[in-house]
């Protein structure tokens, strides 16, 4: 029998930062201190080369305790064991974390069809070889997976600077682990269906881009026989805008229908709640403009997680992850019995704002010139950089500071192509006339706005970004009342109908 292992005072120390740092979100600022504890950086030192550090810091000392034979599970009881156990993780994780990012990138070419996962036996032997069993190492391998495609597309899907896109990506995070990945490991990685999520926002901010990032960062397990993921993240994402069917062809997208069911319905046909895998997630964008038929149907498969096709009487089950999007005021709408309570706490879950883009631009000046250049990268490759320069020139004489970008990040990548076609861009004529925003800053440098004014157009603005009374409460500190008084003052009387 093996003499049981004990860490020293000098490791346990270190180590125990190590892992708390691997269950504290990577986009949170604790984060970024647990970091600098380990790698020991000054502040001045980048967030990028922090990561580095840290990596190399810790890979540097498990070396240490591999070389001293010290790294074996299975000799250490208690804390230590669980200390070790989640350094040995985030050691291998981290150290095959390009292997990870190249492989996501195969199967994005790849689409709905696994890719071989070359690397697969690699991770496995690294795991087993420090004491974790078979099983345990095939679940830990899906997990890694997941962490890393979720950093990806968080990271990658919704840049910026602004403080607001922080919240944003840190939100993200927690929606797709929780606020406590070790909950996650022991008890919800493969009980997620269970959680909504609602998101909210203006058109054109990127909604869309949130929802894929949940929905491709879901777990999927391994098939050690196979050798491959059990699926492709790019099949168990399925997005649906309501706004485009009407309500006679919806039910058939939703639910499906039977052959005969209606007139054209010649064949089968299987809607998106069929086609979603057991590990997989619906996107219900414009879920506000969904009649109150379709809100009881949706909250049936939600409570009861079956349905029926159109015409059918088998009750099919539904197994994945429901995302909704809006940018109409659910409050109001709830209020005036367009949308159910009861189908509203059943997608609430989780509520996810995501920033308007002129709250991006007044955060942080060098928004800007980062979201032009992810556009022109994607919309040219590489060399689209060169032309960040002329374009982020234009709109800064064209339009100047304080348009509204109404449109959002929908119409920025419009701009840009307007831009690149023309060298100029003039704007929305109609959100530069009309524009609340506008309208208030044209007052207040005049001197003609009063109190009530400024007081009831700042309480539409905040219930246009965030699209409840009681957000627009807790920012302003009035009462909600108050608060709706103002706001419905203010569309009676200077927001137009």
């Amino acid at each position: 029998m093996k003499t049981t292992l004990k860490l020293s005072a000098a490791d346990r120390e270190f180590f125990a930062t190590v892992a708390r740092a691997a269950f504290t979100n990577p986009f949170s600022q604790e984060r970024v201190e647990f970091d600098r504890q380990i790698a020991g950086a000054a502040q001045a030192v980048s967030r990028d080369e922090l990561v580095i550090r840290t990596i190399s810091r810790v890979e540097e000392r498990v070396r240490s305790l591999m070389t001293a034979g010290k790294t074996d599970l299975r000799r250490y009881r208690g804390e230590d064991r669980e200390i070790v156990r989640t350094v040995v993780l985030f050691d291998v994780y981290h150290r095959f974390r390009f292997e990870f990012d190249a492989f996501i990138l195969r199967q994005i070419e790849a689409g709905d069809t696994p890719c071989q996962v070359p690397f697969a036996r690699d991770i496995f032997a690294s795991l087993v070889a420090q004491g974790i069993d078979n099983d345990e190492a095939r679940r830990y391998f899906a997990i890694f997976y997941q962490i890393r495609r979720a950093f990806y597309f968080i990271e990658n899907s919704l840049t910026g600077l602004a403080p607001s896109m922080d919240t944003l990506r840190l939100h993200l995070w927690n929606n797709v682990f929780t606020s406590d990945i070790n909950w996650y490991e022991n008890h919800l990685w493969n009980r997620m269906e269970d959680f909504s999520t609602l998101l909210l926002g203006e058109t054109g901010t990127g909604k869309g881009a949130a929802a894929a990032a949940i929905g491709r960062s879901g777990f999927i397990p391994f098939d050690e026989r196979k050798g491959c993921f059990s699926e492709s993240f790019t099949r168990n994402f399925i997005s649906l805008n309501l706004s485009q069917y009407p309500e006679s062809l919806l039910e058939s997208e939703l639910f499906g229908h039977r052959k005969g069911a209606f007139t054209g319905a010649i064949e089968n046909h299987e809607g998106i709640f069929a086609r979603c895998t057991p590990h997989g997630s619906i996107f219900l964008d414009e879920i506000g403009d969904v009649s109150i038929q379709v809100q009881i149907k949706l909250l049936q498969i939600l409570q009861e997680r079956t349905f029926s096709p159109v015409g059918g009487h088998d009750r099919l089950r539904f197994h994945g992850r429901v995302i909704a999007a809006t940018n109409r005021p659910l409050d109001e709408m709830r209020q005036q019995g367009q949308f159910r309570d009861d189908f509203y706490y059943r997608l609430c879950s989780d509520i996810i704002t995501v920033p308007a883009l002129r709250q991006r631009l007044q955060e942080e000046p060098r928004e800007l010139e980062v979201l032009v250049t992810g556009i022109l990268t994607r919309m040219i490759g590489p060399e689209g950089k060169s032309m960040v320069g002329l374009v982020c020139e234009s709109i800064q004489r064209d339009l100047g500071p304080r348009y509204p970008w109404g449109g959002n990040v929908r119409e920025l990548e419009q701009a840009i192509r307007r831009i690149i076609l023309t060298r100029h861009y003039a704007g929305d004529s109609r959100a530069i006339s009309g524009g609340l925003h506008e309208q208030l800053v044209a007052g207040i440098e005049a001197g003609t706005t009063d109190a009530q004014t400024l007081l009831a157009g700042y309480c539409s603005l905040l219930y246009r970004r965030h699209g409840t009374y009681e957000e627009v409460a807790r920012r302003t500190g009035l009462d909600r009342r108050t608060v709706k008084k103002y706001i419905q003052w203010n569309e009676a009387t200077c927001d137009g109908p």
